[in-house]
Formats: C-alpha cells, structure tokens, sequence
C-alpha cells in the first residue's frame, strides 16, 4: 500500500494561523487577564508556546504557558499497571511547578482534534486541578469525526478528512520544520 503526501499548510500558512488566532483570543477574553494557556503534550506545548509569545507583542505583557501529560487520562491507552486515580502531570515551562487553575481562563491547546477523546481527557485533567473559570478550546487543525460533542473555540484550518486519511503535524521545536501533511492510504478497497 503507497501513502500519499500533500502538504495543506507549510510553514507561512502556520504563522498566520497562530498571528489570527493570538488576536481572537485576545479579544474575545478582553485581553489576557486571569487566562493561562496549557498545551497539550507533545505538539500542543509548541503550539500554546508560540501563541504566548503573539499575545506578548499584542498585549505587552507574558501570559502563563503549563504543558499537560495526560497519558493516565485517556481511557484508550491505559495499561494494566497504569492507576485512573494518578494526577496528570501539569507543569509550567521552567520551574516544574504546580500550575494554579482555580478561577483562571483555562485555554487548551492541542494540534489535532479528531474524536475529541483526547480533550475531554486534557479537561478531566484540568478539573482534577481545580475548577477553572471557563476552558477554551485551541487547535491548529479540526480534522472532523468527532464521537463526543467537543467544538474548538479557534481553528488554525478545518480540513474535512476520510477516516481513512491521517493529519501530520510537525513543528520545527521536534521536527525542523513547520508542516502539515494529510496521508491518504493508496490502493485500499472501498
């Protein structure tokens, strides 16, 4: 079976989706006051990173970045040695400290959103912390085929795809290079 590489966004279409999406999340909070962005590990993190530093120049002043793992949150990878009671790791970029979300603008971000399992996974998460304000949704790319009724607040780009299809996000922080791909499996039945 041959995949098949077409690059949706490259590296300037990605910079003008985080310019576009820092300013409407500062308008539609009003500014950044009580609002904390976590990324979502691993691609999420770049992305919650590079929006922080958008609101910066916008606003002119930082707005906090914690990064999430939500590994012993997401109910189809749990392994047997794995307890469903473990906190999930949610630290800030340089400290290691616990981040505070209690009453805070709680903004998520992850690449992907596909099923929305790993949001609803990244929220439980984010409750077991503390009760936030509100929590907001950020993704570079809503792919569709959703199984739980989870809507992004931004979208860096829709991009209806096949099951059959996957998204590819790199980052040039992991990978070099800033790119999304779509992979269409070749030579499959139906």
């Amino acid at each position: 079976m041959e995949e098949e590489h077409l690059v949706i966004m490259d590296e300037t279409a990605i910079r003008r989706a985080l310019t576009r999406i820092a300013h409407e999340i500062v308008e539609k909070n009003k500014g950044i006051d009580n609002c904390v962005l976590i990324g979502i590990r691993t691609r999420g993190i770049y992305f919650a990173r590079r929006i922080a530093d958008r609101i910066q120049d916008i606003e002119g002043k930082p707005v906090e970045v914690f990064d999430l793992d939500i590994t012993s949150y997401r109910d189809d990878r749990i392994t047997a040695k794995q307890e469903l009671v473990e906190i999930a790791s949610l630290t800030g970029d340089l400290n290691g400290e616990p981040a505070s979300v209690k009453d805070k603008k709680v903004i998520l971000f992850d690449d992907v959103l596909y099923t929305g399992r790993t949001i609803r996974a990244a929220m439980d998460a984010v409750m077991d912390r503390g009760r936030p304000q509100s929590i907001q949704l950020a993704v570079l790319v809503d792919r569709g085929h959703r199984e739980l009724p989870i809507r992004p607040d931004y979208i860096g780009k829709n991009v209806p795809t096949s099951k059959q299809e996957q998204i590819a996000v790199s980052m040039t922080e992991i990978d070099l290079k800033d790119q999304v791909t779509i992979i269409h499996q070749r030579g499959q039945a139906g």
